[in-house]
């Protein structure tokens, strides 16, 4: 037992070196660990910076833009720009002179005060070609140097300018679809530096098709310069998914060149702008009617005298026919005093909570993080539902009008449009019935038949069985209707028994011409459009012509003997 207590007394006695050893050791990496951090705080300004620029820059990656055919809108290719460190630089006016040389887009002054900071990192160029970037570096000047950067491009140029959006020179998402894509954490990966290159992350697949929306832009340009109106726009809905497969709205802007993209008149009309979609609303307000049990397909009502007075307020037929309409005449007409009625057998508590269940009072809310709350009534009496009936005195943005119609259509429900490419199935998950199956199909017969025999004949294009609607809004300019500034808007469903897409068209302002006989109303520009853009992109969106005459297309209107099925 002795011997047991001195050997345990020696090793402890022998382990007090190496217990003393590991705590030096210990002490030591503390020691340095400490230092560094010393180091880093007391850092030169121009280290930290350059550290924290190439850090951002590398990590700015985003993923491709497709279309839903997987066509490439937009992606990121790999640049560089060229920083200096300003406290590196013996001689700045050299510098300034040699870089200039050889960048002669420079500014010199603004150059030369960049480099006599005392900063510890400048931008000198962003994004530089690689000739650039050979000459910058035969001249040999020390603390200038390169940061490996992406850069955004735009391969279709001004296509889908609007829904696409663009990037800063930091690769930051700034508007459209680019701006979506930051809200959903992009931003955070790259500042955690989780994402190097695009190919690290997954193509955002839009539900666009780029072939439909160069047709569309073509289409629009052509009516820009035949019209004369100062701005047009135009989409292509599928009232089924609620995806947008085409949306133009001039003037544009190539997304590769942002600064055009600031100019006010280069808005999004589609989302942005708001405006009195004029008769195209009577399909709203005839909806109601027929849904709500106030009227029915067979109803009628007296248009005698052409015009209704409210208090010191008198509203006019535009082309009255001063005798009794039933429903669908009251559309193929464009009946003011026949939606008015309409609109007044179900109230104006009823006429709001209708619009408000079709998504017409309220921003609509979609992928684009730019959209615009429509312009409603402070006070809504009588003579407000009377106006708005028919069109007037409530201003919306012409996709969320789109999203209504489509409703009216595709068998009652309402789907909030996406830019994202998506099933049926999924689509419906998300919907609301907002209608009957019955009133929706009595809205694409009433549909149908202005499309063979009113209004809507300009876009009639044979074999796709097209019902539409025109709308022709005075503009309020300053607080006035003005009677010689249209707005003026088309609508169509395609094919009407059963339709797949929903067709848009505006004119800002367009001007009679010599066809129209001077007249600049819906029918003669936005119809005309319409037309066009039906028959060239229904074989590219699967619409096959059909010549031979439909067998019951709306069963049930026949058995109601509706006018117009006989």
């Amino acid at each position: 037992m002795g011997w047991l207590r001195d050997v345990f007394r020696m090793s402890g006695e022998k382990s007090q070196p190496r217990v003393g050893l590991v705590i030096l050791g210990f002490s030591a990496l503390f020691i340095a660990i400490t230092g560094r951090l010393v180091m880093l705080a007391t850092m030169p300004n121009e280290q930290v910076g350059l550290r924290r620029a190439t850090s951002t820059a590398i990590s700015a990656a985003r993923p491709d833009i497709v279309d839903r055919s997987g066509t490439v809108l937009a992606t990121d290719i790999r640049t560089v720009s060229v920083f200096a460190e300003p406290r590196k630089i013996l001689d700045k006016d050299e510098a300034t002179e040699l870089l200039t040389a050889v960048l002669p887009d420079l500014d010199a002054k603004e150059l030369r005060d960049k480099l006599a900071t005392k900063k510890g990192f400048v931008w000198v160029k962003r994004e530089i070609t690689p000739r650039q970037q050979g000459e910058v570096h035969r001249l040999g000047i020390p603390g200038v140097g390169f940061v490996p950067e992406n850069k955004r491009v735009y391969p279709n140029g001004p296509a889908a300018a609007h829904v696409l959006g663009f990037a800063s020179v930091d690769n930051v998402g700034i508007a459209g679809i680019e701006k979506y894509i930051d809200s959903k954490g992009l931003q955070d990966l790259n500042g955690a530096g989780l994402a190097i290159q695009a190919s690290d992350l997954k193509p955002v697949q839009l539900s666009i098709d780029l072939r439909v929306q160069h047709l569309v832009r073509d289409e629009l340009l052509k009516g820009l310069e035949k019209y004369r109106a100062i701005a047009a726009a135009g989409a292509i809905m599928d009232v089924n998914t609620g995806e947008i497969i085409a949306l133009v709205s001039l003037p544009d802007y190539d997304p590769g060149n942002p600064v055009e993209a600031q100019e006010k008149d280069r808005i999004n009309r589609m989302n942005v702008g708001v405006y009195e979609m004029g008769s195209t609303f009577k399909a709203l307000t005839i909806a109601m009617a027929l849904d709500s049990g106030k009227a029915n397909i067979n109803s009628s009502y007296s248009t005698a005298g052409g015009m209704m007075r409210f208090g010191r307020q008198v509203i006019k037929e535009y082309h009255g026919t001063g005798r009794t309409l039933t429903v669908p005449e009251v559309f193929l007409h464009s009946s003011n005093m026949g939606s008015i009625k309409m609109a007044l057998s179900v109230g104006v508590e009823g006429h709001k909570a209708f619009l408000k269940k079709m998504m017409q009072l309220d921003r609509m809310q979609t992928e684009l993080p730019e959209s615009a709350a429509p312009i409603v009534p402070q006070r809504w009496g009588e003579i407000n539902t009377a106006t708005i009936a028919f069109g007037h005195g409530l201003a919306v943005a012409p996709i969320q009008a789109m999203a209504a119609v489509a409703a009216l259509v595709n068998g009652g429900n309402l789907i909030t449009p996406t830019f994202l490419k998506r099933s049926e199935e999924e689509a419906r998950a998300g919907a609301v019935r907002v209608i009957k199956p019955e009133t929706s199909e009595a809205m694409r017969f009433i549909m149908r038949i202005n499309g063979e025999k009113g209004s809507a004949r300009k876009a009639d294009v044979p074999g796709y069985f097209v019902g539409g609607k025109t709308g022709t809004a005075e503009k309020v300019i300053n607080g006035r209707y003005a009677k010689n500034k249209n707005f003026t808007t088309f609508t169509a469903i395609a094919p009407s028994d059963k339709p797949k897409y929903l067709f848009l068209a505006i004119y800002d302002e367009p001007k009679g011409y010599a066809e129209s006989g001077g007249y600049s109303t819906a029918a003669w520009n936005a119809g005309v459009t319409t037309g066009r853009l039906i028959e060239r992109a229904a074989p590219l969106l699967g619409l096959p012509p059909r010549f031979e005459p439909l067998v019951a297309p709306f069963p049930l209107m026949a058995r109601l003997g509706a006018w117009g099925t006989r």
